[in-house]
């Protein structure tokens, strides 16, 4: 099993270096737009191959680009091509179901590149040397240069232990800093059944970032409190300095960009390291859509305050990337992380088994069992679910090898015999033998 990371080094360059640095990323990025606009000439083509027999020799001779990222260029113009196509075929497929209305206007014209980025091919456009330095090709040849970084990333590289693969050279404009990122692939060994001793599922939400329950009846809680109220923060001071609208506030507006979203990314980051544990089988819920599935019933003027509140924080919701950590993170700790289908796990009683809608009165945190009376924090019941239908899963994969209990059925299918399957699950010693009630839960 391998796991990709990527290492941001710091680069300590001296004024000359600097300048060198930045030509070449000014450079890079003209031609990446000179190449959109030719892209988008060519019936907005991704294919890269196409793309680089027109524009390889004006590269190297406007622009004096090195033949290797003359060819870089050409490709990630053609992957953004493709990502654009991609994201319009789904607006195409969205409007057709009346899932939306509007539509994306992504390729109306060509894409314009902003930030100062260079892709950067290892042991061709750069590659470390002795002495804690990293060898980068510019427009004036190669440069020598220090750099810094975690402690851990760079005894990787400096041992040998992780495949380096290609990096991007970046430029901070607060800090007029720059760095490389570097992608590595670590291998890590191979998890058995056995190896796992510990079965918890995270439901993750807006009230709670996350909350996670094991099997042994431990519990994490993750407040979003906080952190929506310094968000909204955020929102509040972006809106004003936009409706100012002067030179000053323009300034202030470029300071301000980034640093909402490095501090959700900070707090997602602390709430994965608390959730996973080694020798750990960790579930999530798979909420592909899930923005789509719950759209509101008003947005813009229509909608009232209270409305547009809960739209702006759920637009800024950031599970994916929750998610995203608490997976590389496992991986790195000797555990694993799985999806796992999040039907019904907010309605359904972990006790009885009875799921219903009227489970959650008004769509509050307290879930209370129509049939059986179980009460208990909702969020709380979600997790306990995931944890179930984790510990069948981990069944599956002693039985069967793979974490399906019918490996050669199609997606429909095996679908459809997971959730006949999770409506017999119940939250009892009997059970689940490893279940201790009287271990005391915590909260975060």
């Amino acid at each position: 099993m391998h796991q990709t990371l990527t290492a941001k080094l710091k680069l300590e360059v001296t004024a000359e270096q600097k300048e060198q640095l930045a030509r070449t990323s000014l450079a890079y990025r003209e031609a990446l737009n000179y190449t959109s606009g030719v892209a988008y000439q060519m019936g907005k083509t991704y294919n890269g191959t196409k793309i680089q027999k027109e524009v390889y020799y004006t590269l190297r001779e406007k622009f004096k680009l090195p033949s290797q990222m003359a060819c870089n260029v050409p490709r990630q113009v053609g992957a953004t091509y493709k990502s654009l196509r991609t994201k319009l075929k789904q607006n195409e497929e969205a409007t057709a179901s009346g899932r939306t209305k509007k539509r994306y206007k992504g390729l109306d014209k060509p894409p314009k590149y902003v930030s100062r980025t260079c892709t950067l091919n290892y042991q061709r456009d750069y590659s470390f040397v002795k002495d804690q330095k990293v060898s980068v090709v510019t427009l004036d040849g190669r440069i020598k240069v220090n750099y810094q970084g975690y402690s851990k990333h760079l005894e990787m590289i400096a041992s040998g232990v992780a495949k380096i693969g290609a990096a991007k050279l970046w430029y901070s404009k607060p800090t007029k800093t720059y760095y490389l990122l570097v992608s590595m692939e670590v291998e890590v060994p191979e998890l058995a059944p056995t190896d796992i001793n510990r079965v918890l599922g995270v439901d993750v939400g807006q009230r709670y970032i996350a909350v996670a329950a094991d099997t042994r009846n431990k519990t994490q809680f993750f407040s979003g409190k906080k952190v929506r109220h310094k968000a909204s923060r955020y929102v509040k001071a972006r809106k004003t300095l936009q409706r100012k609208g002067t030179r000053s506030a323009t300034k202030k507006l470029v300071a301000l960009s980034g640093r909402e979203r490095r501090f959700i990314a900070d707090t997602n980051h602390c709430i994965a390291s608390q959730v996973v544990t080694p020798n750990s089988l960790i579930g999530l819920e798979n909420l592909t859509h899930i923005r789509e599935r719950t759209k509101p019933k008003k947005k813009g003027e229509k909608a009232s305050a209270k409305q547009r509140r809960a739209n702006s924080n759920k637009a800024r919701w950031s599970f994916a990337e929750l998610h995203s950590f608490i997976d590389y993170k496992a991986v790195l700790s000797g555990s694993l992380a799985m999806k796992v289908d999040a039907h019904y796990t907010s309605q359904a009683c972990p006790c009885c088994g009875h799921t219903s809608k009227e489970n959650r009165p008004n769509k509050g945190l307290t879930f209370v069992c129509q049939s059986c009376g179980y009460t208990l924090h909702a969020d709380l019941v979600g997790a306990r679910n995931i944890a179930l239908r984790v510990l069948l899963s981990r069944q599956d994969w002693e039985s069967t090898g793979r974490f399906s209990a019918v490996p050669g059925a199609s997606s429909d299918e095996a679908k459809g015999e997971r959730l006949s399957r999770y409506s017999q699950l119940r939250w009892t010693i009997d059970a689940i033998s490893t279940l201790s009630e009287t271990e005391p839960s915590g909260e975060v």
